[in-house]
């Protein structure tokens, strides 16, 4: 049964399943687990004891496997089972009897289990670093592999007693760090999406910022062993405060928890009634009770401890991970359903309308308010919000406007002129139907209000719009907003790189897209990148730009994969009025922006005390702007996107 009911969340993570040993009845196996209340088992699929050198030639050779396909119904394979590739295998043996016996019984049991139509496939563990023929034969199945997952168990647990104890600067140095093992393997099979992971949980645990590179790799299963959980006053057991965490973390990442192991926890079956979870439909009856009951009970008690997911992530859910175009406001002209989700952003509209509040109030003292008239002209007013709010603002402080909506796309304008109507602002507000860059206006204003900030700052060429408009803008005039700053930061996306990977061509490589990142781990802080200003007085108003970033990944953290950089912006609207997407100062509960992702076309690994030098370049042409970027430290790559050949925003 499912570990309970989070509001929103429908993700794989509510379901737990067992680790079980080989055994011929898999029907009774499966029975025994599902009354337990587990949801699924990872059960080999084969006996153990089988050695394809040890069938005798001329002999039926009829494998030894739990069961035929007939002892479970297609739904229970496909939904209950995922199958467990024999532990003896070890495909990088100096014994070559062992190795031919590793490599025929890999293809067999895989083939069966594909046979069965299995979701999943467990994959032992790596036997160390060298792993090249493992992964050559693994990288052979996946080439003609259904759509069955092969999860790659890896352990989650330092062998070094100093890096355990957090003395050890470069874990790396002081200790085998598993990361290698999965990041060998999966480069020798090229990034396989059909290719994930399966982290073992044991007692101890590696830096905070160790485990946080898993986060952004493809991750299915945490096998959490029953010597990982302690005791608690009552004799149950329970998880020390960074193992919850952990398992927290898991359960936001879809990652289903395997309870593994024997019960080390001797509880009596008088004393369950009060187990903190709501597992408590079977614990009447000692003898049928699952000797893991307890383990998956305190499984249970944590995911449903978690906070329901937000209505704003409830909305979101659909779009994580999901890579999309940036928009292109002004070759485009967006549709009614765009300017409908955007308008609903209540935050950023309240966050404008305090911006023009404190602009008034500079502009106007309170003596004059009621005889001098402020001229406010909203560039790209689109369907009217900003000129709501302006009006607003005007209503809050006591001063008069003169409002002029400025917007190109003439479904909007009719949209503008209805809300004018409607309102009774006729006198107040002039709809103008233009480019704000072509319009000669018949006042100078005041205040110059818009909204024309992308993901990235300046990628929806809101630099080159308020240039072209600040000629209709008093030499004294205020820009609403008056700057924004780009931010990138490195980061191990693997669903991102994948999905990008898909279209086997080089233009999504050198594409920048809009994304609600969810399965990322952000390796370093970020750092500004471009700054523009407006009104832009200076002489030389140039917007290309160029910058260098040198980025440190924390040492503690161990080897990880950069596979592109994640882009947010932060904006001052007025003074102290902010608005911005950058996690360290993001605006709380704002949506209408998720971050940019600049992806890598090969993905860069970075080691322990080895700097990312990164540089980003803003170009400008005559008919569009792009942006190039590349990196040049610990290694080399391609400079992306060269002269906007694969992505670019129309002027």
């Amino acid at each position: 049964m499912p570990l309970g009911q989070r509001p929103g969340d429908k993700s794989d993570s509510r379901f737990c399943g067992v680790e079980t040993e080989f055994d011929d009845d898999m029907a009774q196996v499966l029975a025994l687990n599902i009354s337990g209340g587990f949801d699924f088992i990872v059960s080999p699929l084969m006996d153990p004891t089988y050695r394809p050198s040890l069938v005798t030639s001329g002999s039926e050779a009829v494998l030894p496997c739990a069961g035929s396909d007939l002892v479970l119904s297609p739904s229970q394979w496909s939904s209950h089972v995922v199958g467990k590739i024999s532990s003896w295998i070890d495909l990088d043996s100096e014994d070559e009897v062992l190795r031919m016996d590793s490599e025929i019984a890999l293809k067999q049991e895989i083939a069966w289990a594909s046979h069965l139509s299995l979701q999943a496939c467990l994959l032992p563990s790596p036997r160390g670093a060298s792993c090249a023929n493992y992964a050559r034969c693994v990288n052979q199945i996946l080439q003609g592999l259904n759509n069955m997952q092969l999860w790659l168990r890896i352990p989650l647990e330092k062998t070094d007693d100093d890096a355990m104890n957090g003395n050890s600067d470069h874990p790396s140095e002081g200790h085998v760090d598993s990361w290698e093992w999965w990041n060998s393997f999966r480069l020798l099979c090229e990034h396989h999406s059909q290719l994930s992971i399966a982290l073992d949980v044991w007692s101890s645990l590696p830096s905070g910022n160790s485990l946080g590179r898993w986060f952004g790799e493809p991750v299915r299963a945490a096998i959490v062993h029953t010597n990982a959980f302690l005791t608690n006053a009552r004799g149950y057991p329970c998880l020390s405060k960074r193992h919850q965490k952990l398992l927290e973390g898991f359960f936001h990442h879809s990652i289903q928890i395997v309870v593994c192991g024997k019960p080390v926890h001797n509880i009596s079956p008088g004393s369950l009634e009060s187990m903190p979870t709501s597992h408590n439909d079977n614990h009447v009856d000692g003898i049928s009770r699952h000797p893991l009951r307890s383990y998956l009970d305190y499984v249970g008690y944590l995911y449903q401890r978690m906070d329901p997911l937000p209505e704003q992530e409830r909305f979101e859910l659909g779009y994580r991970d999901f890579l999309q175009s940036p928009l292109q406001p002004l070759m485009d002209n967006l549709e009614a359903q765009t300017y409908e989700t955007f308008e609903r952003d209540t935050v950023k509209y309240s966050q404008y309308q305090r911006a023009v509040c404190k602009a008034l109030m500079d502009r106007v003292p309170d003596e004059q308010a009621s005889s001098i008239t402020t001229v406010l002209m909203v560039v790209g007013a689109g369907r009217g919000p900003l000129v709501r709010a302006s009006l607003q603002a005007a209503e809050e402080t006591g001063r008069k406007l003169k409002v002029y909506a400025v917007e190109k796309n003439p479904n909007a304008v009719v949209t503008l002129h209805s809300l004018v109507k409607l309102e009774g602002w006729e006198n107040i507000v002039t709809v103008v139907s233009s480019d704000m860059r072509c319009w000669d206006a018949p006042a100078r204003a005041d205040i110059l209000v818009s909204e024309l900030l992308g993901s990235f700052g300046d990628n929806e060429l809101s630099p080159e719009c308020l240039d072209g408009a600040q000629r209709f803008l008093k030499e004294d005039g205020i820009s609403i907003p008056s700057s924004y700053t780009s931010f990138i930061q490195p980061v191990t996306a693997s669903k991102l790189y994948n999905d990008v990977k898909s279209h086997k061509d080089l233009v999504h490589f050198e594409t920048a897209y809009v994304v609600k990142l969810h399965s990322v781990a952000k390796l370093a802080p970020s750092q500004p990148v471009f700054t523009f200003t407006h009104p832009n007085h200076s002489a030389q108003k140039s917007n290309q730009r160029y910058k260098k970033l040198r980025f440190e990944i924390p040492s503690d953290t161990g080897s990880a994969m950069v596979h592109g950089f994640a882009g947010y912006f932060d904006a001052t609207l007025y003074k102290d009025v902010h608005l911005g997407i950058e996690p360290s100062m993001a605006t709380p509960n704002m949506f209408s922006w998720f971050a940019i992702f600049f992806p890598l076309r090969k993905p860069v690994c970075i080691n322990p005390g080895s700097p990312l030098e990164v540089h980003f370049w803003r170009c400008c042409g005559s008919t569009k702007v792009w942006y190039e970027w590349s990196v040049t430290s610990p290694c080399s790559t391609p400079i992306h996107n060269s002269n906007g050949r694969s992505y670019w925003v129309g002027l």
